[in-house]
């Protein structure tokens, strides 16, 4: 039986999500950009992975996922107001990157960043979303297996340095409020379906 552990395996697939009135296109790969990833490391949400692990290169896939089984349920809760003063450098407030509609890192006390969606800037206060883009969707998955091999050493040490905190490790080379410019998605939102850039 072949071993799945640290397999390197690139995708092409049209992300949607699956809506009361049809399906919506949230992110797409192509052949030129597909998400690529090594598995057994947890970069690509786990029911992904063991639905595309065992598929040789140019075998094709059709799934969804549950939220339980993506990105959890929305949850009200983490919807937050935070103090405006935060977001101040030098005592003036940081209206170029905190405005409603961007992705900002937020830190909590134990060194943890995370993403956050900003959806109002009042006076005193700003208000935040923690839920994840795709929280409480269910997501359908629908392409195709590129490549499928054994990861390199190589391959393997780059990955681990990104979990070590130089990046997501999802095939992106720059992920801090969302994916960069160099990112390997197409994007429709600040969100790749690994769930590591957001």
């Amino acid at each position: 039986m072949e071993d799945n552990n640290n397999k390197f395996i690139s995708v092409v697939y049209d992300l949607s999500t699956v809506e009361p009135d049809g399906e919506q296109l949230v992110e797409q790969t192509t052949e030129e950009l597909p998400f690529s990833f090594i598995t057994g490391f947890g970069v690509a949400l786990l029911p992904f992975e063991e639905a595309v692990k065992d598929l040789l290169q140019g075998g094709t896939f059709d799934f969804t996922l549950t939220p339980e089984q993506g990105y959890g349920e929305y949850e009200e809760q983490r919807v937050l107001d935070l103090a405006k003063e935060m977001f101040c450098d030098e005592g003036k407030f940081d209206d170029e990157h905190v405005k409603v509609g961007a992705v900002i890192p937020l830190q909590n006390q134990e060194g943890q960043v995370f993403p956050a969606e900003v959806l109002n800037v009042g006076d005193d206060t700003v208000r935040v979303d923690l839920n994840h883009p795709l929280a409480g969707k269910t997501l359908r998955f629908k392409g195709h297996v590129s490549e499928s091999r054994p990861a390199t050493a190589e391959e393997i040490n780059h990955l681990v340095r990104h979990l070590a905190g130089e990046g997501c490790g999802c095939g992106c080379e720059s992920c801090g409020t969302g994916c960069g410019d160099e990112c390997n998605h197409e994007h429709h939102g600040d969100h790749c379906g690994c769930g590591h850039c957001m």
